[in-house]
């Protein structure tokens, strides 16, 4: 299970961070703001760069506007905690140095149960 969610989330990040067209940009504290839109004007995903490297967290949306992921870089590497939603699971992927850590995931159907 565990290389599965590790494969999905991989799948997910790239297609997620890997975008065509044309971003809106706009310079705040330093850095480059890249805003990307969905043809039906919704935000597809937005983040920061600095000096050419992706920064900071970025969010990436569905077409309706729901959080579909949201990643962390520093310098262009990724880092920290990432998490990916779909209909029926919550996956968080831990990294470390640029690589994956941890993977944990959570199905959304048992925690509607718990509570």
């Amino acid at each position: 299970m565990k290389k599965y969610v590790i494969m999905a989330a991989l799948l997910v990040s790239g297609l997620t961070f890997a975008q065509e067209g044309k971003p809106k940009l706009e310079e705040v504290d330093g850095m480059v703001k890249a805003t990307y839109y969905y043809e039906n004007g919704q935000v597809q995903q937005e983040g920061f760069f600095k000096d050419g490297k992706l920064e900071g967290k970025w969010v990436s949306y569905n077409e309706n506007g729901s959080k579909k992921a949201i990643a962390e870089y520093t310098n262009g590497e990724k880092t920290g905690k990432w998490f990916f939603w779909n209909d029926k699971s919550l996956a968080e992927v831990d990294y470390s140095e640029g690589t994956i850590a941890s993977v944990k995931s959570w199905n959304k159907e048992a925690i509607a149960d718990k509570n």
